[in-house]
């Protein structure tokens, strides 16, 4: 693996290791950009947040074995940006992390719907969230709907015949009025809240 990542222009390996002590001391010395946490059962997924800590600016992809729904999400609840397999291909893998440090979310295609619909909160009959909700402009529902089908601005712009600038002021305005401070909260928020649906096309993004 680390032959793969440091064959691709601008990646560097700064550091490897193997137990949970290590891992704490090299990402709070080293401050990485990106994070590759590789689990072997879902429980190791709760060290996340001890490990995100000593490096706040770091984004985690994890890398896992089997594709299941249960471990995506926890992956996602705990912080990571991205969940790839380990039989992801090399080219796949690098794009992923990629993706990840600019900051985007990387989930598998086939995995998206799955993982972002065990968010949604099935009891709405309580929505202590509603007065955010209401603040929303319709054109803001729209783009939250149309991120929610897993486009980029530039689509989202030619989708409303709108700039990517002012998609750009459209996400800030909806960041802050419902409290969010990237892309993955504001899908998530959107699924629990029925400001969009899952689909089975979205993309990996």
């Amino acid at each position: 693996m680390r032959l793969l990542i440091e064959s691709a222009p601008g990646l560097t390996v700064i550091g490897e290791v193997g137990t949970a002590a290590e891992s704490l001391a090299v990402t709070a010395s080293e401050q990485p950009d990106v994070i590759l946490f590789s689990i072997k059962e879902e429980s190791d997924l709760d060290f996340l947040p001890e490990l995100m800590a000593v490096a706040k600016q770091a984004r985690v992809m994890i890398l896992t074995g089997p594709r299941n729904p249960k471990v995506h999400q926890h992956a996602i609840r705990n912080g990571a940006t991205g969940v790839v397999s380990m039989d992801t291909r090399p080219k796949t893998f690098l794009k992923a992390i990629e993706k990840v440090y600019m900051g985007e979310i990387w989930l598998n295609r086939s995995m998206t719907a799955n993982v972002l619909a065990g968010f949604i909160n099935v009891n709405k009959e309580v929505d202590p969230d509603a007065a955010k909700v209401a603040t929303l402009t319709k054109r803001e529902r729209e783009v939250i709907a149309l991120i929610g089908e897993g486009l980029k601005n530039k689509q989202i712009s030619a989708r409303l015949f709108i700039s990517e600038a002012t998609v750009r002021h459209h996400l800030t305005s909806i960041f802050g009025k419902l409290e969010v401070s990237d892309r993955l909260e504001l899908i998530i928020y959107a699924y629990r809240h029925g400001l969009t649906k899952p689909v089975d096309s979205l993309p990996s993004v």
